[in-house]
Parts: C-alpha cells; sequence; structure tokens
C-alpha cells in the first residue's frame, strides 16, 4: 500500500518537452498554478523549426522574479522519452510531473496530481485522456483502439487498472524516478516514448 503523506507539503518541478511549440510556451506558464511548496518550469528544447528556442528565452526573462523557468537544450537527443529524462535529470523538486507542450491536458488539472501523489493514492499517478468524451479530431479512431488494447494488455500483465498507457501525463516522486532510473538496464534502453520506461520501471518496484 501506498504511504500517506498528506501531513507534509512537497516541492514540484513540471518538465515541458517543447518541439514547435512556440505559441504555446507563454499560455503554459500562464496557466501552471503553483503546485506545494514551490514550482519550477523546465522547459526541454528539441531543436525546433519555429521559434520555440526564442520564446523559451524571451519568456523566462520576462517572467524573471515571478516564476522560476529553466531551460534545457535536448541536443542530439531523439524523441520525448530522451527529452523528459534531461528534464528529469535537472529538476530539484521533490515531487516530478510530465506536461505536453500542446496543452491538449489542461495544466490547471496539475493540483489532481499533486493532491494525489501527496496523499499516496499513488505513487506513479497517469492521466486519461478516455475518461470524457474527446474532442473531435483529439485522437483517431484507429488510435483510440490500439490505445485501449494497450491498456487492456498492460493492465493484465501488471494487475493494476491502466487506462490510457500513453498519456503524457504523469507525476512521480523524484526518488522513485531515480530508482527507476538506476534498475533501467533490467529493461533496457527501448522506448523512445518514455511511457514504458516509467510505467515497467515502476511496476518493478512494486509502485
Amino acid at each position: 500500500m501506498p504511504n500517506t503523506y498528506s501531513d507534509k507539503d512537497y516541492s514540484v518541478s513540471v518538465i515541458i518537452p517543447a518541439r514547435n511549440e512556440a505559441g504555446n510556451i507563454e499560455q503554459a506558464v500562464l496557466r501552471i498554478p503553483k503546485l506545494g511548496i514551490s514550482t519550477e518550469l523546465i522547459f526541454v528544447e528539441g531543436r525546433s523549426k519555429d521559434d520555440t528556442l526564442e520564446e523559451i528565452k524571451r519568456v523566462i526573462k520576462k517572467y524573471s522574479g515571478k516564476k522560476q523557468i529553466r531551460l534545457v537544450h535536448q541536443g542530439n537527443g531523439v524523441g520525448k522519452g530522451d527529452a523528459v529524462r534531461k528534464g528529469f535529470a535537472k529538476a530539484a523538486g521533490d515531487i516530478l510531473m510530465i506536461l505536453d507542450a500542446d496543452l491538449t491536458m489542461p495544466p490547471e488539472e496539475l493540483p489532481k496530481y499533486y493532491q494525489a501523489i501527496r496523499v499516496g493514492k499513488g505513487e506513479l499517478v497517469m492521466g486519461s485522456r478516455l475518461v470524457y468524451p474527446l474532442e473531435q479530431d483529439a485522437m483517431r479512431f484507429l488510435n483510440i483502439l490500439g490505445n485501449k488494447a494497450f491498456s487492456l494488455a498492460f493492465s493484465f500483465l501488471l494487475d493494476q487498472p491502466i487506462k490510457d498507457t500513453l498519456c503524457w501525463t504523469k507525476a512521480m516522486f523524484r526518488c522513485d524516478y531515480e530508482e527507476i532510473a538506476r534498475n533501467r538496464s533490467y529493461f533496457g534502453d527501448f522506448d523512445p516514448f518514455g511511457d514504458y520506461d516509467l510505467i515497467f520501471g515502476s511496476a518493478k518496484l512494486n509502485l
């Protein structure tokens, strides 16, 4: 059973992989609420073809003193999983969260993830895009079928109900992530997306 953490607040790092998302950078900063005792935002810029890098720098300068915002360059790394791992490596928060820069998961929902972690509802808290009706064109029909098939398979394999394996909004304690990273060689560095790395890694630790 998860421990109960409700008597304490924690610092939070929100990792935001950002590639060709110049139009969403400032909105992410404005819409992410304060979480816990402190909230740092870490944009991991992935060699964008638009002005994402320049926009991150502009926003950092504009909100300096009001928000904790950092920039991490993905460099030659490939994939969202690599971006998240690089962001996690730089994070200082007790709790690590992932938010897609396209903001399809509303940043205003992040306090729910924080509270679930804080009171011990789970040790890897994952979002689901399949709870409520999706907006038109938000996810293609075949993607929905594939995602549901993956979710059923993972629920069977891990003996825990999983609704949406590919929803990137996730939260966990940094100490648990560091343990996953130390044990990564068990499964191998096979996952360019990062979802299964965290799910299988957490299952191996009985989270």
